[in-house]
């Protein structure tokens, strides 16, 4: 069993940074994918970013120049850097482990983390 805790949401002006952390238990954390969803009032949930066991990361588009995805293994965390945040970021922030990249398939999620951007 892997439990997840997010952290860092928060309300912040468009154009503001704001850098998610998740903490996770576990003994193999640096075995596992990582990944970050959100989910917007009304719209179902979307993949944002993941990270594989060895580093290579994935991106969902609309993030990509804007979103830095990265772990410390030793911390069993993952992070989730965001840059020129705008209001259409504005969702809850899921973080998800023991997955694969290609399906966006995860076994845990966390509780999320509420990420507001005003205009």
């Amino acid at each position: 069993q892997v439990q997840l805790v997010e952290s860092g949401g928060g309300l912040v002006q468009a154009g503001g940074s704001l850098r998610l952390s998740c903490a996770a238990s576990g003994r193999t954390f640096s075995s596992y994918a990582m990944g970050w969803f959100r989910q917007a009032p009304g719209k179902e949930r979307e993949f944002v970013a993941a990270i594989g066991w060895s580093g290579r990361t994935y991106y969902e588009d609309s993030v990509k120049a804007r979103f830095t995805i990265s772990r410390d293994n030793a911390k069993n965390t993952v992070y989730l850097q965001m840059n020129s945040l705008k209001p259409d970021d504005t969702a809850v922030y899921y973080c998800a482990a023991d997955g694969n990249p290609q399906t966006r398939s995860y076994r845990y999620w966390g509780q999320g983390t509420q990420v507001t951007v005003s205009s």
